[in-house]
């Protein structure tokens, strides 16, 4: 089964959020704008004084003279970085590896996860829907390869979702900045004629190396599958965690206590599996208002014995604020410890937590 990425192009995302803080500014031209060489550019515009012919890279100065009315705003360091974490950390609830793209985008290995939602069609509904509902403009593409879906979702205009194997033809009618070049090279391909990836994507390796050096070539590779790129995840996975998405939103008790016995299950499964037990363990809830609720537990010894984990959990369940729903639940193995058979025994061969004497024993040590 071929990898899937999903890339999501953020089209105004400094303006986006400084909207979403002061919605009064919703139809008003005004953008951000940074001091280079001595005069004021600006770096962002939102889309109202974009429609009125304000763009990146214009004087202040000129663009005030289009709109006299422009509102102008200093520019943030740093902004977009935090922005985008923090966009990377939400996404998390729909597949663990997601990779911030600066300036203005995301990276989601979505592989094995979008028949979760009903299929890649569902899943890239579900998010581009939710995310322009809480106020941000963006489009996204899903592809085999990192390169084609960047293309498509930045310059596509026939469809976001490119089936496998179909890099060549998505690409072929997209000009070359959709291949992430620097600004001489592009210069280079448009003095030349080249306005489609297509005019010279067939070209001899060797010579598009040559004539151009060898990042064309590479990034031509990339996009079609023919060179790997990865990314660095926000988070890199735990080796032990476990997902439940949820098809409605879960709001009871009996809902959270159901999510976390089928997560324990598959979790205990590969922890028995390869003779470890947990030491820490947290459940994570993500919720439909887009904040995120937690319970951790922690034993004395390691274990993968199920109903006690549950019991551990069963005592949080109460501080787990479901509120108008939990999506998504995730249980990570933080610390994780061989276990042995005599250990395991001691939960399994009868007394266990039943014996009064441990019982007692564990009253005392919560009373201290």
């Amino acid at each position: 089964m071929p990898a899937r990425f999903f890339t999501i192009w953020f089209r105004h995302l400094t303006t986006d959020w400084l909207t979403r803080r002061q919605p009064e500014l919703q139809n008003i031209p005004f953008v951000f704008a940074a001091p280079v060489h001595g005069r004021m550019v600006i770096t962002a515009a939102n889309i109202p004084a974009e429609t009125q012919g304000i763009r990146h890279g214009m004087p202040v100065a000129d663009a005030k003279a289009i709109v006299p009315g422009l509102q102008v705003f200093d520019e943030l360091p740093e902004k977009e970085v935090q922005l985008l974490q923090a966009l990377g950390e939400w996404c998390i609830r729909y597949t663990p590896l997601v990779a911030v793209d600066l300036p203005d985008g995301l990276i989601l290995d979505i592989s094995g996860c979008a028949h979760l939602w009903g299929g890649e069609r569902e899943y890239l509904r579900e998010i581009i829907t939710k995310l322009r509902a809480i106020g941000y403009d963006v489009r996204g593409a899903i592809a085999d390869t990192i390169g084609t879906a960047w293309a498509v979702s930045r310059y596509g205009r026939i469809k976001p979702i490119i089936e496998s194997s179909e890099q060549a033809a998505a690409l072929h009618p997209l000009p070359p900045a959709a291949l992430r070049l620097e600004p001489e090279l592009l210069d280079r391909l448009h003095k030349l004629g080249l306005h489609q990836i297509g005019s010279f994507m067939t070209m001899p390796g060797r010579i598009l190396r040559r004539r151009f050096g060898p990042a064309l070539l590479s990034r031509l590779s990339q996009a079609l599958g023919y060179e790997i790129e990865g990314i660095q995840p926000l988070f890199p996975p735990s080796p032990y965690e476990e997902r439940l998405p949820c098809l409605e939103p879960i709001r009871t008790a009996t809902g959270i206590e159901i999510a976390i016995q089928t997560l324990l299950e598959k979790l205990c499964r590969r922890l028995q599996q390869e003779g470890k037990g947990l030491r820490t363990a947290t459940l994570k809830g993500y919720r439909t208002d887009n904040r995120m609720v937690q319970a951790s537990i922690g034993t004395s010894r390691a274990s993968h014995h199920v109903q006690h984990l549950f019991k551990l959990f069963e005592l949080k369940i109460a501080t787990i604020e479901p509120a108008l729903g939990i999506e998504l639940f995730t249980l990570e193995a933080e610390q994780t410890e061989e276990v042995s058979a005599a250990q395991e025994s001691f939960w399994t061969a009868g007394p266990g937590l039943n014996n009064p004497a441990v019982a007692e024993l564990l009253d005392k040590l919560a009373g201290k």
